[in-house]
């Protein structure tokens, strides 16, 4: 039975799963290690956490650049060039800490952003290399990589840092090391394509006009709820240590392990989220992930002990699961083969940015207004995306009367 599972799905998306799970690996070891490394090597301590923000803003700055090199030479050339960048990028990083120089480390993070935008493809790739039916699970499988990698990344990063006495450095060589691998794995990925995008009268491979792509409501629920759901998710996840550790107070450990559980629970339903978008349609799915954010709120709104922050962030990350999956799996759905560059390179754009905006505002909005106003302005973001669905359900009730949306 388990051959027969395995046989059911084109090696291109295993190839990318695996991909996907050593790739996405280097990330966690900067999240944990950034800071700490900032904290003996930045000019000041207000800076210490500045690597990982660069880090943010180099995965939202190369969105467009690799969307245009996807379209020009292949994803197959783009996946290997993002698996260099990840190897050049740790070891960079780990010539800043040996030498002690902040500015090279920081270099190091902005290549580990930049070949992290080339991970975000793999989910479009995945997709791609099925039939339509199958794409939800096609993604959420790929998703599962993540799983794998908020385990094995602080475990390499705990295991790298005592390679070199006193010294980070050996962490972000393990990290040049697992980017390398994933390199390896992508050797055998090939280009191909199951499903070109939305069959129509029109010639498949003719491109419409950007402004006929954007005025379709689908495509902005499906933006929507991928850059929504990642906007809010990190925003309070990168408040959360802060406000849970040095404000109220709970202990280093509590708060690594709320920050751990949500990172679990990101992943975890990616078993199941694809197979629900495809039964229950992406519509139903962004509302349970849209209800699992309002509960979030809720749930951190009301008391600031260890058993609220873990049951938040917790559904904070189920909600994120469910709103990306479900954006994820209906962009497609909204372009032609020819289109799909252009309009991945949009989302991941508007996505991505939305999420480097949403950790860099993170710190500053607590500390200036609080916790329960942070939280509190997460709310008009639910009602933005709860107004796209509204719009797509009109439009596609004109569209049986006989409109056109």
């Amino acid at each position: 039975m388990l051959m027969g599972k395995l046989q059911g799905w084109p090696r291109n998306v295993w190839l990318l799963t695996l991909a996907q799970a050593l790739s996405m690996s280097a990330t966690p070891i900067m999240v944990l290690l950034g800071g700490l490394v900032g904290a003996k090597i930045a000019p000041s301590a207000q800076l210490a956490t500045a690597p990982i923000a660069v880090m943010i803003l180099g995965l939202a700055a190369a969105v467009v650049p690799v969307g245009l090199l996807g379209r020009k030479y292949g994803r197959r050339r783009v996946f290997l060039l993002g698996s260099m960048l990840g190897t050049l990028a740790g070891l960079t990083a780990a010539l800043g800490v040996y030498q002690n120089d902040f500015v090279i480390f920081c270099v190091g993070a902005l290549l580990l952003g930049a070949a992290g935008a080339v991970v975000q493809q793999y989910r479009f790739a995945a997709m791609e290399a099925v039939d339509p039916i199958k794409a939800p699970r096609a993604a959420s499988r790929v998703l599962l990589g993540g799983l794998v990698a908020a385990l094995l990344g602080p475990e390499l990063a705990v295991l790298g840092s005592a390679l070199i006495d006193g010294s980070y450095a050996g962490a972000f060589l393990l990290l040049s090391a697992i980017a390398l691998c994933g390199g390896l794995v992508l050797l055998g990925y090939r280009n191909e394509s199951q499903w070109q995008g939305d069959a129509t009268t029109i010639e498949p491979q003719t491109e419409r006009p950007l402004g006929e792509l954007l005025s379709q409501s689908k495509l902005w629920v499906a933006i929507g709820g991928a850059a929504i759901g990642y906007g809010m998710m990190s925003l309070i996840m990168t408040a959360t240590p802060l406000h849970m550790h040095h404000m109220e107070h709970h202990s280093l450990a509590d708060t690594k392990w709320v920050i751990q559980s949500h990172i679990i629970a990101m992943y975890l339903p990616s078993f199941v989220s694809g197979a629900l978008v495809a039964r229950f349609g992406h519509g139903a799915m962004m509302m349970a992930g849209l209800g699992a954010y309002a509960a979030t709120i809720i749930m951190a709104l009301s008391g600031s002990e260890l058993l609220n922050y873990w049951t938040a962030l917790v559904l904070l990350g189920v909600g994120w699961n469910f709103l990306f999956v479900a954006g994820t799996s209906l962009l497609p759905s909204c372009y032609r083969g020819a289109e799909k560059f252009r309009i991945q390179t949009f989302n991941d754009f508007a996505v991505f940015g939305f999420q480097a905006m949403a950790s860099l505002g993170a710190g500053a909005l607590l500390t200036s207004l609080g916790w329960q106003v942070l939280l509190v302005a997460c709310l008009p973001f639910i009602g933005v995306q709860l107004m796209l669905l509204a719009w797509w359900k009109l439009s596609k009730s004109r569209v049986l009367q006989g409109g056109n949306n």
